[in-house]
């Protein structure tokens, strides 16, 4: 019998794998825990950005419908056990042990992204749920969350230019992989799309959302284009404009945009990691007095650092720079030539606890990976 920490040292050790896409394993792992992917209905959302926003607003109309929904999302912002929630709430320990270590004996051969998978939908059969929101990790076409049987509905997201290496390098290679989950089955794309993606899944005869104008919850200028095209497959769906509208007022996506007052400072948390992905942080910065603001940045070494920066040094002063905690981190020397290159006044610091120590600015912005979030959340609460 396994314990919690034995399933997460298993699961770390699949790390080691690394990315390699295909759907055949996972598809032969959910064979293996009786495809309980065929007894869910399945709701698969791609893109570029808004993925992990439209996921909560897509769960919190559900929830609101009065429907059991199991939510699958990735990278963690808060918390490992977040990636895997029902009915809004992260899963419980005995759930996750019993549905990860059956999951685990059978994916001998799979990366730890393909037993994710599995065994999120393994967990969410198990808890009895009805719907299945499922964020793709990379791409679409060949993401491991594809291996599922059969959806309700795909969902995708604003697209442009990122992961090249893997995805291609035009829009329309990007938008080719993300149209990978269209399979016999309604497709919706957020309104919110550059010209040549627009095009291309309009030659697909996908549905268009559009922007949402009711009451929403969620800061960033992006999120009524996420809340739209929940609501757009909601509607769909057949789910009641009474759920749909709750559903979108509730919710409330972490790590996007998330802003928090500490002693009269006002600190914004935003997993941004594409230029575009920072259009919602941007504008909210473009609140403040350019002078007030201090950047905290650290990203991944696959990121468009000089895009990124470029976008941040229109809206800030002066920036810090820290490695992130993951093994995929851009060195923490490259960090800084790269924002010596924006920015006129250029800090480091150990880490991110010590960057917000170090703040002296009315205003502080933590972004560029998910993975600063965790310790910049922990150390603004312990002031709170």
């Amino acid at each position: 019998m396994m314990d919690f920490n034995d399933v997460c040292a298993a699961l770390n050790a699949l790390s080691t794998r690394g990315m390699d896409f295909g759907l055949e394993r996972t598809r032969k792992l959910l064979n293996g825990l009786g495809s309980p992917d065929k007894k869910l209905k399945i709701i698969h959302i791609a893109g570029s950005n808004g993925k992990g926003s439209t996921a909560e607003f897509m769960t919190e109309i559900l929830l609101a419908a009065g429907k059991t929904v199991g939510t699958f999302t990735s990278p963690a912002v808060f918390g490992y056990l977040c990636e895997f929630r029902i009915n809004g709430a992260e899963i419980e320990k005995s759930l996750f042990v019993k549905a990860f270590e059956k999951a685990l004996k059978l994916g001998s051969d799979a990366t730890r992204f393909e037993v994710e998978t599995a065994g999120a939908l393994y967990a969410f059969w198990l808890a009895g749920c009805e719907y299945a929101v499922l964020e793709c990790g990379l791409g679409g076409k060949y993401d491991a969350t594809n291996a599922v049987a059969g959806k309700e509905i795909a969902l995708i997201t604003s697209v442009s230019l990122e992961h090249t290496s893997v995805l291609g390098n035009t829009v329309r290679d990007i938008c080719a992989h993300k149209a990978g989950i269209i399979k016999d089955c309604p497709v919706v794309v957020c309104a919110y799309q550059n010209a040549e993606a627009r095009a291309y899944f309009e030659r697909l005869g996908a549905v268009f959302a559009e922007k949402y104008v009711g009451d929403i919850t969620a800061a960033g200028c992006l999120q009524p284009y996420n809340a739209g095209l929940a609501a757009t497959a909601a509607r769909i769906l057949k789910i009641d404009e009474n759920a749909i509208y709750s559903g979108v007022k509730r919710a409330n996506p972490v790590g996007r945009v998330q802003i928090f007052s500490r002693l009269g400072v006002t600190y914004i948390l935003d997993g941004a990691h594409n230029p575009a992905a920072f259009t919602p942080l941007c504008g909210e910065l473009e609140k403040y007095k350019k002078s007030d603001v201090t950047v905290i940045y650290g990203c991944l070494g696959d990121k468009d650092i000089n895009g990124n920066l470029a976008a941040l040094a229109t809206v800030a002063g002066q920036v810090t720079a820290v490695e992130c905690d993951s093994p995929r981190a851009l060195p923490l020397d490259e960090t800084v030539r790269a924002c010596k290159q924006y920015f006129c006044k250029v800090t480091t610091a150990a880490g991110v606890a010590q960057a917000l120590e170090s703040a002296k600015t009315a205003t502080v912005a933590v972004c560029g990976s998910f993975t600063l979030l965790k310790e910049a959340k922990e150390w603004i609460e312990k002031g709170l």
